[in-house]
């Protein structure tokens, strides 16, 4: 049967069945964010728009969804459990400028041949920097003292807050001593209760999930600086959701932050 007897029967348009598509040629975006992907594995396809769009990529974000899509990337949200009983409780006051709460905690991980090491990360609960992370095989009350020195030099001002947990190293009285020269009230966490100190748990998934579970740690000094490297592209590159998609630098840059300290 003929085309336009085939087109007639089933009540189509010969311009549509002869439409053919002038849509450019989508290869070297598509390889662009393969690329991408690759090298930032937990990226999701809103922050590689970001990142293209700073190379100069003149595209919106749902032509990256559609690509990301068929290029098989898409990312498995982890959706955490609700229940319906909970009880909520009453909301902590977010800070309103950088330097008024600082958070810490720590993160553990091993080397190539399971030696132990901890990581004390510190993070500005408005600018959303990682200030420090102190990696050690022990850290102590001390040298959690002795960041928070280096960290004071370096900002110039102290914080009004620290969140912390319940961990022998927060309530030491190295750290309770420092805290009272300094002026500085810790805020503890209730037990069992980590959401309490949200900013930083959600750092230390980040950083766990994007640098301590993709690199693999032959000594000690070579995770200092695998993991420095990580921190300053979290900050320097990395786009922030909770910021706009701005880097936690820019948005420094941007409240007033002397970007030296």
């Amino acid at each position: 049967m003929s085309e336009r007897r085939s087109c007639a029967v089933l009540r189509f348009d010969r311009k549509t069945h002869r439409y053919r598509s002038i849509r450019g040629d989508q290869a070297p975006l598509r390889n662009r964010i393969k690329d991408i992907a690759a090298t930032r594995v937990r990226y999701g396809y809103r922050r590689i728009h970001v990142l293209l769009r700073r190379e100069g990529w003149a595209i919106n974000v749902k032509r990256v969804h559609r690509l990301y899509r068929l290029e098989g990337l898409n990312l498995r949200a982890k959706r955490p459990r609700r229940h319906v009983m909970a009880a909520r409780r009453v909301e902590r006051p977010l800070p309103m400028r950088a330097n008024e709460i600082w958070a810490m905690d720590f993160v553990s991980d091993a080397l190539f041949n399971g030696k132990r090491f901890r990581a004390l990360t510190v993070v500005d609960a408005y600018t959303r920097e990682c200030l420090a992370i102190h990696v050690d095989q022990g850290i102590k009350g001390e040298q959690v003292v002795e960041a928070m020195d280096r960290l004071l030099f370096q900002r110039g001002v102290p914080p009004a807050k620290i969140r912390v947990d319940n961990g022998p190293e927060f309530i030491s009285r190295a750290l309770d001593h420092w805290a009272y020269i300094n002026r500085v009230t810790l805020d503890f966490s209730r037990p069992g209760k980590p959401t309490d100190n949200a900013f930083v748990e959600s750092f230390n998934d980040r950083l766990r999930d994007e640098c301590l579970n993709t690199h693999w740690f032959l000594s000690l000094d070579d995770a200092r600086s695998k993991i420095e490297a990580w921190r300053k592209d979290f900050n320097e590159s990395r786009p922030h959701t909770s910021l706009g998609f701005m880097t936690p630098a820019e948005f420094a840059s941007s409240a007033g932050v002397n970007p030296g300290r």
